[in-house]
């Protein structure tokens, strides 16, 4: 069912309600700007870690997605590794598709 959230996340991109990038994503969870974190699961394991890491302390809901280079299709660029939702209803729909 990868159609869908990739689907979403374009459109949340083009919305200009995403993030993408480990130091981006991480000032956004900082700030509690971020809603819901993708994170490809080929990340390395300190990227991973450091994600999960902040995501637990700040209570922000993650994903772990097929890979980088799906993640970053979705948003039309190379490969990404961590991707973030900045709206609640993106992120609330996303959740939905992906649990």
């Amino acid at each position: 069912m990868k159609g869908q959230w990739t689907s979403l996340l374009g459109l949340a991109n083009r919305a200009r309600k995403t993030i993408s990038g480990e130091e981006l994503a991480v000032k956004e969870i900082r700030s509690g700007k971020a809603k819901l974190v993708l994170l490809a699961k080929d990340a390395s394991a300190n990227t991973h870690k450091k994600i999960t890491d902040k995501c637990n302390y700040y209570s922000v809901p993650y994903r772990l997605v097929e890979d980088r280079y799906i993640l970053g299709k979705a948003i039309g660029k190379e490969a990404r590794v961590v991707v973030a939702l900045l709206d609640d209803g993106f992120a609330r729909k996303m959740l939905m598709l992906l649990d």
